[in-house]
């Protein structure tokens, strides 16, 4: 009570308060960063490993195995270590338990790779360390094409031009380019030339290695004067490379531009990137955990025209797939949401009150908690996202309460008579504790989200801290601003406004007088026929709970933002070129499938992207037979899912022996699945890799028979076709061969000379280094009779030259073998893709859901994995994927309710000094959940992590009214010795009718707008909603009818004042009775 008479002492204090709370929640808002979710800060790092030319299965052994090991002793704090090992790329993604100092962590890992560097095949370079996390994710694509440049000269503007410019915004991050060419030396050795010449590609590049080096030549100290001496050691035109000696012959050098064509090229293509059916190159750009998905696109597009300014003539940039338009439109709908709650309690309590300045002091308090919630998770380092709103939506119902109930009970007092002040203190004072008690009943019940782990966490803490912030302001201002306003705007004596208000407030009155005399009647029913209805409530919440047998469960609502993404696999081995060809006739089909008032655009993303943009945006595209397509709809379209589920019969008909699957697409689903790119995931973990695989086909044409499951493929390719050099190392040795010449002549002539010998070619205009490649070009490689044609130089028979040495041996009969003259070739069968587990090797059976709930699915897919048998020794199976993460939220989520139920019930035990009365409270829990139940039933809305919350919200606001209702009982009862608990609970019911209707109404209408999942992205709170208002709408019923019928049975005994109770004032409940 101090605080309400400081208030209304000082009322010139409470107004400089509320004055800086919305100055400070104005500052906070606008300073705050703009997201769709929270940050979700699980610690991971990501080792990328390249090595060119090497298989999966020999990057698996040699690089990806000793560094996991390594890594598995040698850092701390790891909680589990996942790998692929493709073509020439290896990427390990290291998580670390939460709390883990991700700086010392990345150090670690960066001294454990060096040491390891010494065991590993030759050439290997140090890895690339990037520390990775779940929120980052593509938010925008900037695609580069152009009718007048070459797909070369595309990729390097966008690489070392444009890249250069965009890595200065603030969270930003992108890697190199998709698509296009990069930008070479390339050296096309010609195997007859070198074989007419007695050399070998190796001969090559150690000439290369030799005649093109970066050494400084030092300073000349001559005389008086120091200069500095450069040599030519390093050519600086394309010509000067064509010109280098390779051999000398009969005393005549063999010039490079002898056995091979030098020109300024580009790379072998591995990733190709169709835009709307033309070639083209995009460059990803990501936000980093800390940033603003609108920030970042905004900060793109604000520095796009300088880019256009300085980009070569004919050089077409614009941006594709943004986001953040997404992002937008769902921070609008939940302002929107918002701002329609506030109008439709407004004129709830309008109603109720009948007076527009009860109404305005009512509604004053909500954006001031509002704003106070906003400050607090300023401080606490939060930011604007759909979750915090939502939280904060969602409270606009809650913070009505506080204010109402004083209110509701100033008028009560004023109608009894009393002058002004004192109706306002004796009305704060009657529920100082009821009021304190039913917030802190509201805050303690989030106490589940501590218990989260996972992304759960991440987004769901927010949004409680929103409740919690915006409620205990809301507490602070019914204490304060609220009588403070009170004493002003309401009138000294309690009469009712002449006109029109007049008549309506004596209608009014009368309607809910006659109301109130039929509740009446009806609870005194109910009281007669005590037993018998306790009975029959407890009968229907039993019979109730055959309603989560029922209901569908998943983990969080599906989101249609319009994008799709189609993974195409041609026949394993089909080239790039093939596999585009392959892809421009998927594209077609899309679009005679798709009308064009709804198709926006159409890009593919073919073959295997470079290491860094496959550690940074996770792809199934690991050879060339692999393809993903980005399908973007115009806004107002028909059903997504309706459109892939017409592709997902029309495309296998049309191209036989192709796979085709969808793929997360929206910002939504990448975040919640945490770059695992099913809901579903079936992991047959184990060393031995023909055992598992044929597990995996079994456990896939399983899973292919429950409804529901679509989109179901064995991730890895366990048959790709390959060939084996089968090097006779007898004959080898007999020609001076070692197996090392061999492999290195190999790799060469297929892969280039990138890791056994790298050479730069340093471009004097723009002061880009590109590399020079030696190899043989794809032309005179086009069957296997040319791999065995590859010609190697015998020992003895060439002569190079070397640093100033003459020529040394008979190097006019210089002499040389093709590989077919010592060594065989084997067809053979490779995996095309290695996934590790915590080491463990481990194939991945996955799946989409289509038209059940993922429970349903999972639960059938788990019968079927048990009807598999005895395993084979050393295999396991193991679900991951967004299923492992929704059973781990609900346990947690359903035990943590459990453990909040018991907190408020003790909480309540402490303040009213009783183990009974909470108990008859906390009757009022059970009719929220069955209301629950039955609303998420008739809405057909599954039970995920969102209705679980919105769960949570209805028990917390339930024991807030029914607590009014049984305080009033007791006061009424201190205060008339000798009334029975009948009695009590019959005065109870009537009297405290109107604020409990007024509390939970002002909640329903608050929720209607986030319920009827208003927009695009409103289907992401709408389960939530749904919930609490299924929740409060049986709450109430059984607050009041079944609580009383529950306190009139067991609270026999009266209750006793105490000290804490400043509430009970005899004289005044002796009146009110």
């Amino acid at each position: 009570m101090w605080i309400v008479r400081l208030a209304l002492r000082r009322p010139y204090t409470i107004a400089v308060m509320c004055m800086l709370l919305l100055l400070m929640g104005v500052l906070s808002m606008r300073r705050m960063q703009v997201d769709i979710f929270p940050s979700i800060d699980i610690p991971v790092v990501t080792v990328v490993w390249s090595y060119g030319g090497m298989t999966p299965e020999e990057m698996e052994r040699r690089v990806v195995a000793v560094s996991e090991r390594s890594m598995s002793t040698s850092v701390n704090g790891i909680e589990r270590i996942e790998s692929q090992s493709i073509q020439g790329i290896g990427i390990l993604r290291v998580y670390f338990q939460p709390g883990t100092d991700i700086g010392a962590a990345i150090a670690q890992i960066a001294s454990t790779s060096s040491t390891i560097l010494r065991i590993l095949p030759p050439g290997m370079t140090p890895p690339s360390i990037i520390q990775f996390n779940a929120s980052n994710v593509p938010v925008v694509q900037l695609t580069a094409r152009s009718d007048s440049l070459s797909e070369q000269q595309v990729y390097d503007h966008a690489l070392n031009f444009i890249r250069l410019r965009l890595f200065t915004i603030p969270g930003l991050s992108t890697p190199g380019p998709f698509g296009g060419r990069g930008r070479q030396i390339s050296m096309d050795i010609d195997p007859d030339k070198l074989a007419a010449r007695g050399l070998s590609p190796a001969d090559v590049v150690t000439a290369i290695s030799s005649e093109n080096v970066i050494v400084p030549a030092g300073v000349a100290r001559l005389g008086a004067r120091e200069l500095p001496v450069l040599t030519n050691s390093n050519p600086s035109k394309v010509e000067d490379l064509r010109a280098l000696p390779l051999k000398l012959v009969n005393g005549s050098p063999v010039y490079l531009r002898d056995v091979a064509r030098v020109y300024d090229g580009f790379s072998d293509q591995t990733n190709i990137v169709r835009i709307n059916g033309s070639r083209a190159t995009y460059l990803a750009i990501l936000k980093k955990a800390d940033a603003s998905t609108l920030a970042v696109v905004d900060a793109a597009k604000e520095i796009l025209p300088v880019i256009k300014a300085a980009a070569p003539q004919g050089l077409e940039l614009k941006f594709d797939f943004d986001q953040s338009q997404f992002v937008r439109g769902a921070i609008s709908d939940v302002v929107k949401e918002a701002f329609i709650a506030s109008v439709l309690v407004s004129l709830m309590i309008l109603f109720f009150l009948g007076s527009g300045r009860s109404m305005l002091l009512v509604c004053t308090s909500i954006p001031l908690a509002i704003f106070a919630g906003i400050i607090g998770l300023k401080v606490s380092g939060q930011t604007m996202n759909i979750m915090t709103l939502g939280g904060l939506s969602l409270a606009i119902g809650m913070l009505v309460d506080d204010a109402t109930v004083e209110v509701e009970n100033i008028h009560r007092n004023q109608a009894m008579g009393k002058p002004l002040t004192v109706a306002i203190l004796d009305g704060a004072s009657q529920i100082a504790v009821p009021a304190i008690v039913a917030t802190l009943a509201i805050c303690i019940v989030f106490f589940p989200v501590v218990l989260l782990v996972g992304p759960a966490k991440y987004l769901f803490t927010p949004l409680a801290m929103a409740v919690v912030y915006s409620m205990l302001a809301s507490y602070l201002l019914s204490r304060t601003l609220v009588p403070t306003l009170a004493r002003m705007l309401l009138e000294h004596d309690h009469h009712d406004p002449a006109g029109r208000m007049g008549r309506f407030n004596a209608w009014r009155e009368r309607g809910f007088g006659r109301f109130q005399d039929a509740y009446g009647r009806l609870l005194d029913k109910v009281l007669h026929h005590r037993v018998f209805v306790l009975a029959l409530a407890s009968a229907f919440a039993l019979v109730s709970t055959g309603l989560l047998l029922v209901l569908g469960r998943d983990f969080f609502p599906a989101v249609d933002v319009g994008l799709m993404k189609l993974h195409v696999r041609a026949p394993s081995g089909t080239r790039l070129e093939q596999t585009e060809v392959l892809v421009a006739q998927v594209e077609q089909a899309i679009r005679d499938a798709v009308p064009v008032r709804d198709l926006a655009t159409v890009n593919s993303n073919i073959g295997v992207p470079g290491p860094f943009n496959l550690s940074m945006i996770p792809s199934d595209n690991v050879t060339s037979a692999d393809a993903d397509v980005f399908v973007s709809l115009n806004h107002g379209h028909r059903p997504t899912q309706a459109y892939m589920r017409s592709l997902r019969e029309e495309l296998p008909k049309r191209f036989p022996g192709v796979s085709f699957y969808f793929q997360p697409a929206d910002i939504v689903s990448q975040v919640l699945n945490f770059g695992v790119p099913a809901p579903i995931d079936i992991q047959v973990e184990g060393n031995n890799l023909v055992a598992n695989a044929e597990v995996a086909r079994r456990i896939e044409a399983s899973v292919r028979q429950v409804p529901g499951a679509v989109d179901v493929r064995l991730k890895q390719v366990v048959n790709g076709p390959g060939y084996r050099v089968n090097v006779d190392r007898v004959r080898a040795a007999q020609l001076g061969l070692n197996q090392q010449a061999v492999a290195n002549g190999l790799l060469v002539s297929l892969s280039g000379n990138g890791q056994l010998a790298p050479s730069w070619f340093l471009d004097p205009v723009t002061g880009v280094n590109y590399t020079v490649a030696v190899k043989t070009p794809l032309a005179r490689m086009a069957s296997p009779g040319d791999l065995m044609s590859t010609p190697f130089s015998l020992p003895g028979g060439n002569a190079l030259l070397q640093a100033g040495n003459a020529p040394v041996g008979p190097a006019a009969q210089a002499t040389f073998e093709p590989l077919s003259n010592f060594a065989s070739l084997q067809r053979i069968s490779v995996p095309t893709e290695i996934n590790h587990f915590t080491v463990q090797r481990v194939l991945d059976v996955m799946a989409n859901v289509e038209g059940r709930d993922l429970g349903a699915v999972m639960a059938d897919i788990q019968k079927q994995v048990k009807g598999l048998g005895q395993l084979p020794p050393g295999t396991r199976i193991r679900v991951r994927g967004q299923f492992e993460v929704m059973v781990e939220a609900f346990t947690n989520l359903g035990g943590g309710l459990v453990i909040a139920i018991v907190l408020v019930y003790l909480l309540m035990a402490v303040l009213y000094q009783s183990w009974l009365d909470p108990f008859i409270i906390l009757f009022a829990v059970p009719g929220a959940l069955v209301g629950i139940l039955w609303m998420l039933a008739a809405t057909g809305t599954t039970l995920n992590v969102e209705s679980m919350m919105g769960a949570i919200m209805a028990v917390g606001i339930a024991t807030s009214n029914s607590i009014l209702l049984v305080s009033f009982a007791n006061d009424v009862r201190v205060a008339n010795p000798g009334m029975t608990a009948l009695e009590a609970a019959r005065a109870a019911g009537r009297t405290r009718l109107r604020p409990v209707l007024m509390t939970a109404l002002a909640m329903i209408l608050g929720m209607i707008p986030m319920a009827l999942a208003l927009g695009e992205a409103g289907s992401q709170n709408a389960p939530l909603g749904r919930a609490v208002i299924g929740g409060l709408l049986m709450a109430t019923v059984v607050t009041l009818f079944i609580v009383p019928v529950v306190y009139s049975l067991f609270r026999k005994k009266p209750p006793t004042a105490h000290l804490l109770d400043e509430k009970f004032n005899t004289e005044q409940q002796g009146s009110e009775a």
